[in-house]
């Protein structure tokens, strides 16, 4: 029998779908997610299962900016043929997206076994978003966002790109959250933030459901509640996307912060009750 079910899979892609690219953490709400249908966060194959999912939420990023990813993607190539097309912004930041997902690969290989086990408490949950509430609020004070995404260089793009390593230790502070924080520390503007966020996070995302498949097929989980969580996600974060570009272009990052800080403060008290195990 599989681990988690068709159903289950629904709810779980849509929780994946809205959190993936907004700053909350989708790690972190899929694990609350599945610890209130009393799925085992910690078990092998949900662990996988939450990869792979996200998988579904990158092509939702490949199709919204098909033709900003096309235009980088035939500037490389072209760059790789003739040097002078090399002087191009698109090609040196197709090299950048590469090289700033080194590190969280790194990282990530060699600490996937806290990851996997002890860091996916949730109490690390909790605390994460609430810490990481701290860091985006003052990330959105500090930025004086006045750079645009043409203005990026190749020092934004290792900064922000190693600053997922905080959301892979510790789920609940956020990719979206951690990069977004960091590239308006570094004075990007809210929507060029955004943006560099959803460009670095396709290599990561994409490298890690892929990396997962196995685990999440051979350890429990259906290729049925995976197509349908994928599929679901997919659908949401396009929406998703739409929604959060719009937002940032004319509002700070406040609301999210007082979400996080909220939805931590009641997982810790959940947990503190016994409410939910972590």
């Amino acid at each position: 029998m599989s681990a988690i079910s068709v159903g289950q899979a629904v709810v779980l892609g849509v929780v994946e779908g809205v959190t993936e690219f907004l700053p909350v953490s989708s790690t972190g709400h899929l694990k609350i997610a599945e610890g209130l249908m009393d799925i085992p966060v910690d078990d092998k194959s949900v662990v996988g299962f939450s990869a792979v999912i996200q998988v579904g939420a990158i092509a939702a990023v490949l199709v919204y900016f098909f033709k900003d990813i096309r235009r980088i993607v035939t500037a490389w190539f072209r760059g790789l043929a003739n040097r002078e097309e090399r002087y191009h912004h698109d090609y040196k930041f197709a090299w950048w997206v590469i090289a700033a997902t080194i590190p969280i690969v790194v990282v990530g290989l060699a600490a996937k076994p806290l990851i996997d086990g002890p860091l996916a408490s949730l109490w690390v949950v909790a605390g994460s978003l609430i810490v990481g509430s701290g860091v985006m609020w003052a990330a959105d004070q500090m930025g004086r966002h006045k750079r645009g995404e043409d203005d990026t260089s190749f020092k934004d793009a290792m900064w922000v790109g190693c600053s997922q390593i905080l959301a892979l230790l510790f789920p609940g502070f956020s990719r979206s959250g951690a990069t977004m924080s960091t590239a308006l520390i570094l004075d990007l503007d809210r929507v060029a933030a955004t943006r560099l966020s959803f460009f670095l996070g396709i290599p990561a995302l994409t490298g890690a459901g892929l990396y997962e498949l196995k685990d999440a097929l051979g350890a429990g989980v259906g290729a049925a509640p995976l197509a349908v969580g994928t599929v679901v996600s997919f659908v949401v974060a396009y929406a998703s996307i739409a929604w959060l570009l719009k937002f940032v272009a004319k509002h700070s990052f406040n609301a999210f912060v007082i979400y996080r800080i909220v939805v931590g403060a009641l997982l810790l008290g959940l947990l503190a009750t016994g409410t939910l195990t972590s």
